[in-house]
């Protein structure tokens, strides 16, 4: 049986770590000969790749395993390049949060002018990397999980359309980890979705339990009391973090507003932009929440296992939702035709929708890549948020690609989060400010 080459490509990320214990615990099913980390940034990925070579050594010494800062030795016989990239660290997404909130506006990494400035630092990141792995190994995949994914997704289907790239989002996997574990089944897994949109901004329409019988009454049931908050997490609970138990909860407002569907979490900063102001500490955002959490957390844990020289009782945890990259891989791998809510290129999937717009919907999976199947018209109220925020992903693409002030201007203005064209002016210049290392030069 074959076994696989991997480029990971962000290695000095926190989450790293766990999309290595998730890979080990796949091995069966997904085998692996060689794991390579690809960072730009030598110092931080020395400190993940060396606790992640000791692990390697102990669980699996058969894997060979190489951390580089060079793109011919990352990205040369190399089958897929899993990408999760943040361009600017932690440091700009606090920037990205707290400029907004100055404004009253809602500072989200990837809504809004936060996902904005954002997009604006990862279109040029991951392009460097389609081209790496196009050079190199011009046979491979990327699967591409970089926030913000729709920016990034409308950045490669516009900037690099031949490329082997899937984009992929794990919040509607986590979302339905939640479903499922609501109604008392074991898994996702054991759950078959409709679900149509754009990426952080999609709705579930149809969910079945393998044998067809319609589970969506007792899941909206359940969304209509508790959200997507499960009785495990109390408020007294430490497992999740407080800004996500309160995403959790908020679903319930969000549910109410479209009874006939189930919504993804993300849509409370377009409803309820207001709320989420309100309820955001704007000297204590969710960057800050994690910088103190899990960034310190990750890091002391690798750091410790480097000086003792052995992984044995780490508290790094695996990364289990994250194995839908390894079902998507396999599913290239082996055709297995794994179904996957994928974004992927409309070409009319939704019928009564723009044909060139980056969609977050089911597709099958093979060899050659997703095959998107076809959700039909969608509802009015859905078509015209989407078609709203679709303008300001491919206005962001455009400007970023222009070089354009005034496009990037006009983005912000039509972001649903942003209340007026002055409020975006003033948080646009405030962001070129901040982000000129990063963006291109705007005319």
């Amino acid at each position: 049986m074959k076994k696989f080459s991997i480029t990971i490509a962000g290695g000095g990320s926190t989450f790293t770590p766990g999309i290595v214990l998730m890979l080990l615990k796949h091995l069966d099913r997904f085998p692996i000969r060689q794991i390579k980390f690809y960072d730009n940034l030598e110092e931080r990925q020395a400190r993940i790749a060396s606790a992640c070579e000791i692990l390697l050594k102990e669980r699996a010494p058969d894997i060979l395993f190489t951390a580089t800062t060079d793109p011919e030795t990352a990205f040369t016989d190399v089958d897929f390049v899993m990408a999760h990239i943040r361009v600017g660290l932690y440091a700009m997404r606090e920037k990205d949060e707290k400029i907004p909130l100055k404004y009253g506006v809602v500072g989200q990494e990837t809504c809004g002018p936060g996902g904005i400035a954002y997009g604006m630092r990862s279109i040029g990141g991951v392009l460097e990397l389609i081209d790496y792995m196009e050079k190199y190994s011009p046979n491979a995949w990327m699967l591409n999980y970089s926030n913000p994914a729709a920016i990034v997704a409308e950045a490669t289907r516009k900037l690099r359309p031949k490329a082997k790239i899937i984009n992929i989002c794990d919040m509607p996997v986590g979302i339905e980890e939640r479903m499922a574990q609501a109604i008392g089944l074991a898994s996702r897994k054991e759950m078959v979705v409709r679900y149509y949109g754009l990426n952080h901004f999609g709705w579930w329409t149809d969910i079945r339990d393998t044998e067809g019988n319609d589970l969506m009454p007792k899941i909206q049931e359940y969304v209509s009391q508790f959200g997507y908050a499960l009785p495990s997490e109390s408020q007294e609970s430490q497992q999740t973090d407080a800004s996500w138990k309160h995403t959790f909860m908020k679903a319930k407002e969000v549910y109410d507003i479209d009874p006939t569907t189930l919504p993804n979490t993300y849509l409370k900063y377009y409803f309820y932009p207001q709320d989420e102001v309100a309820h955001t500490n704007p000297e204590f955002t969710r960057a800050n929440e994690v910088m103190i959490g899990r960034e310190k957390q990750v890091f002391n844990e690798c750091d410790r296992i480097t000086n003792s020289g052995s992984a044995e009782n780490t508290i790094l945890e695996i990364d289990e939702h994250a194995s839908y990259i390894v079902d998507l891989a396999r599913a290239i791998a082996y055709n297995t035709h794994e179904r996957m809510l994928l974004i992927v290129p409309n070409n009319g999937a939704i019928e009564n929708f723009d044909e060139s717009a980056m969609v977050e919907i089911p597709c099958i999976v093979g060899s050659n890549g997703p095959e998107p199947l076809i959700q039909g018209k969608i509802p009015r109220f859905q078509k015209g948020l989407m078609e709203q925020q679709v303008a300001v992903e491919k206005l962001v693409v455009e400007a970023w690609e222009e070089r354009s002030y005034q496009k990037l201007w006009q983005a912000l203005t039509l972001s649903k989060i942003v209340p007026n064209a002055k409020v975006a002016k003033d948080l646009l210049d405030d962001l070129v400010s901040v982000n000129q290392e990063y963006w291109p030069e705007l005319k």
